[in-house]
């Protein structure tokens, strides 16, 4: 499980970056990385990245920050997820720096990025929907690497204590959430919902619905001495009196759909409940709905050996893809560093050329010495690409690199398609596997036939 948060930097780039670097945080400087910079000048990166934006926003770059739990990832592995991380959320078009601190029980990265992109120039758009991507890829990362993930419950501004309490089930607030819950899946009223909270111990106050009563609904559980209120800011949403009156009835609503049995949507029914041995006409009733449920599956393909044939083509497909698409991301990371330096070293060449030629050398520099430490970077670093300087034609790569912004459009579609696919398929498998599983006291069918037995 990893829990983030971002923030902008709005001034002093160079001291953020210096706290997070630190060598006693870092084991010795050991777990830092950067793309599209150094650690060591990335504020001058920065600069001239943000020198060429259009946008005049105080922002000069962002800290995110991802926490692991006590125990739950070594820090190679954590340093290896900031990295990704931070390559998923900026897709390589940001400078940024990543250190991973070891200093506290819990291991944590932070990653430092420049507010503006190097290939378009374009301010990062922090909102809520960014954070929410931020949020799903880090999760995303936390599954592949085998760490557990915070499960979205629909709850409104629950904090990551209150999640935490919830997760090892000491938290006053998760145990009644979990016993309105139980009594919703009970009640078919409003009022036995009451019922069954007040049988379980629970006072209730303000619960009625004419408007009369206060606003809120409150609950005391048993042994307590303060009260809850039924409010989004207290227990979320979806635990409003009026909320839970409206969840009892969608339920009651969705059950009527069923003749009054578990519905169960296009999954089998389990006839062995008590409520269908007491009632032939129910339980035939049920029969016949299995009976469709498996026919529509049965009518989308021609035998089981068909279907996992679609569903492993499907996966392989959608498997390719995400290598190709894996392939892509690599590649065009490199191509946007590359266009970055060249940006670079083009535009701070005369200030190299002219410094060579001043009287004053020393003087010359201190007044350009951003500049200058620029052009010595990206000539370094188009050095090492084996990038012949006297040749960069920054049009054409910029050409390249949005031909394969779109390739990345459309494999990432394909391979979306894919996997969707893939699960729908699963779906159909797993009710034919059901249906032909079942017990004869679940669904009075042959297994060989998709005519009920007489």
């Amino acid at each position: 499980m990893a829990y983030t948060k971002i923030h902008a930097v709005k001034a002093t780039v160079h001291k953020a970056i210096a706290y997070i670097c630190s060598p006693d945080k870092t084991d010795g400087s050991l777990l830092i990385s950067s793309y599209g910079c150094s650690p060591e000048t990335a504020h001058f990166d920065f600069k001239f990245a943000l020198s060429k934006t259009s946008h005049n926003d105080e922002n000069k770059a962002y800290h995110l920050i991802q926490s692991f739990l006590p125990g739950e990832v070594d820090f190679d592995t954590a340093h290896q997820i900031g990295m990704e991380l931070a390559d998923k959320v900026l897709e390589g078009k940001y400078s940024y720096v990543v250190s991973t601190h070891i200093d506290r029980d819990h291991i944590h990265n932070h990653i430092i990025f420049c507010a503006a992109d190097n290939i378009d120039h374009h301010k990062y758009n922090d909102c809520k929907r960014s954070y929410y991507r931020i949020r799903y890829l880090s999760d995303e990362l936390c599954r592949e690497h085998h760490l557990s993930v915070i499960v979205p419950d629909g709850q409104r501004g629950k904090k990551y204590n209150e999640w935490s309490a919830d997760r090892h089930g000491d938290s006053r607030k998760s145990e009644l959430r979990r016993d309105i819950n139980a009594a919703i899946r009970s009640a078919d009223t409003y009022d036995e919902f009451l019922h069954l909270l007040r049988a379980k111990g629970y006072v209730v106050k303000g619960e009625n619905l004419d408007g009369k009563s206060p606003k809120y609904i409150s609950f005391l559980p048993p042994g307590r001495e303060r009260f809850v209120r039924g409010s989004i800011k207290s227990l979320g949403a979806e635990y409003t009196k009026e909320r839970i009156a409206e969840r009892i009835s969608e339920r009651v609503q969705k059950r009527g759909k069923a003749l009054t049995v578990g519905y169960t949507g296009k999954r089998l029914i389990d006839t062995s409940q008590e409520k269908f041995q007491e009632s032939a006409g129910l339980k035939r009733w049920a029969e016949i709905e299995n009976l469709k449920t498996a026919a529509s599956a049965c009518s989308k393909v021609n035998s089981i050996a068909d279907l996992e044939e679609k569903i492993a083509e499907r996966s392989a497909s959608a498997k390719r893809n995400r290598e190709k698409l894996t392939i892509l991301e690599r590649r065009m990371k490199s191509m946007a560093e590359i266009i970055k330096y060249a940006q670079q070293y083009q535009e701070n060449r005369p200030y190299q050329i002219r410094y060579r030629k001043a009287k004053n050398p020393d003087d010359y520099f201190r007044k350009h010495e951003t500049e200058l430490i620029l052009y010595d970077g990206a000539k370094e670093m188009l050095r090492r690409a084996k990038i012949d300087h006297r040749t960069l034609d920054i049009n054409k790569l910029r050409a390249e690199f949005s031909q394969m912004e779109q390739k990345k459009k459309e494999l990432r579609q394909a391979y979306q398609t894919a996997e969707k696919d893939c699960r729908q398929l699963e779906r159909e498998l797993d009710k034919l596997e059901q249906y032909l599983n079942a017990e004869p006291d679940t669904v009075s069918v042959q297994k060989n036939t998709k005519e009920p037995t007489r």
